[in-house]
């Protein structure tokens, strides 16, 4: 970290002119530029950064995350501690509170979250409106964007009415993602059980049938409540930076999400995972890997699940949940793209091609193989993780709309059009 005397000399060479810019934690503000201009008359000079690679957007006390050392950090705690030894809606509450709960904190927000997890009878006719074809994840994020319908009371100053719309939007969110799936499925709608546990619950309420009571396996339930918590928050992401965009502009929370979800849903960044089991089958035998390297390596193919935008080291995330996989499949049966999926890992480590270009397995290589040994099918994946990525988006929100500092998001752009000219009648085109 640099303190705050710290400066940056830039001395333009049109003008000759030089200029002090302090430097804060190893950056500048980027208006500060503005003050180096050619003549007074200019706006002055901007950055020009397509897709953020290099723009903080925000100061942020929820994740830490280290590429080059491969570290994810919630609040300061290690991700693999939090996957050994917490749960999910423990999770939850550090990253909008920012301490671990104690036992008295930790009930009250379990009951808060209980409390509100049913959704108004107007969402069961909301999702009867849908074509069974509706993927999951559109249906969930209208129906996310439907709930801001019901809460218009929301009052963006109240720290009340703030926790109140976080509280509702994670107690909820499984409600509405088990609800897609079983219209894409066919199946009646079925309401949330407030004897069990959040992740347990989510798990009845997708495979729930007729009058006889479906009990997940314990393990099943801990393997997902562990992708749950890998996937809670992941700094400022695609999906991260597009809630607090939106919400920038004070906006309900409601809606905030749903751009959230948007963003998700993109196969850039939530369907990496079902990329990954199209990829495998591709394969089809551990036999025909060599040849799907060369094709890798003459650009003929696409090496899913492995490489990050952050990561250059490897993701701290695959090497717990290949550890889930095994608990997994101890109930389930092994998957059979298992057997491809390790040896190409073992292969892609071990290749110098791979190894030069810092290609590591990352999150979305294993966890589509958890998914579908669960028996879900692969339009619901991004669905979970948005169940997972929920508690993340609100605490990013949250922590925004109380920042002093924040404006409503605006980025300039680089004009490249033509210049000024003058309007010409149709009949003379």
């Amino acid at each position: 970290m640099s303190n705050s005397t710290d400066a940056l000399t830039v001395t333009d060479n049109r003008t000759g002119t030089s200029y002090e810019i302090p430097i804060t934690d190893d950056t500048i503000r980027a208006t500060d530029l503005r003050q180096i201009k050619v003549q007074e008359s200019d706006f002055g000079m901007m950055t020009y950064d397509p897709a953020f690679m290099n723009t903080a957007s925000c100061r942020s006390a929820i994740t830490f995350l280290d590429g080059d050392l491969g570290i994810l950090r919630y609040r300061g705690y290690p991700i693999e501690q939090l996957a050994e030894s917490s749960n999910f809606l423990e999770v939850g509450s550090l990253l909008l509170k920012g301490e671990l709960p104690n036992q008295a904190d930790y009930g009250a927000w379990v009951e808060d979250i209980k409390a509100h997890q049913f959704v108004h009878e107007n969402l069961r006719q909301f999702f009867r409106g849908f074509r069974h074809d509706a993927h999951p994840m559109l249906m969930t994020m209208s129906a996310m964007a439907a709930l801001g319908t019901l809460y218009q009371d929301f009052d963006i100053e109240s720290p009340e009415s703030q926790y109140e719309q976080i509280v509702r939007i994670i107690a909820k969110i499984p409600t509405l993602g088990a609800w897609a799936y079983r219209v894409s499925n066919g199946m009646p709608l079925v309401y949330p059980d407030n004897d069990r546990g959040y992740t347990e619950n989510f798990l009845v309420m997708l495979n729930q049938s007729g009058s006889r009571p479906y009990e997940p396996d314990p393990r099943l339930v801990r393997a997902l409540d562990v992708l749950f918590i890998l996937h809670a928050d992941h700094e400022q992401n695609c999906s991260t930076s597009a809630v607090r965009s939106v919400g920038s502009s004070q906006v309900d929370p409601y809606s905030a999400v749903t751009a959230g979800l948007a963003a998700l849903y993109g196969p850039l960044h939530g369907g990496a995972n079902e990329a990954v089991l199209k990829m495998l089958r591709r394969i089809g035998t551990a036999d025909n890997i060599p040849a799907f390297i060369e094709g890798v390596k003459e650009g003929k193919e696409r090496l899913m699940g492995f490489g990050h935008r952050v990561y250059k080291n490897f993701d701290p995330r695959a090497t717990i949940i290949k550890k889930a996989c095994d608990e997994v499949f101890e109930v389930t049966g092994v998957n059979p793209l298992l057997s491809i999926a390790v040896e190409l890992e073992k292969i892609a480590l071990e290749d110098e091609y791979f190894v030069k270009r810092k290609l590591y397995p990352n999150v979305d290589f294993y966890s589509g193989l958890i998914y579908e040994a669960m028996g879900l099918p692969a339009e619901m994946f991004t669905v979970l993780f948005a169940i997972g990525r929920t508690p993340g988006w609100v605490a990013q929100w949250h922590e925004m709309i109380n920042d002093k500092e924040q404006k409503i998001s605006r980025p300039r752009q680089i004009y490249v059009g033509p210049g000024e000219r003058d309007y010409v009648d149709i009949a003379s085109r």
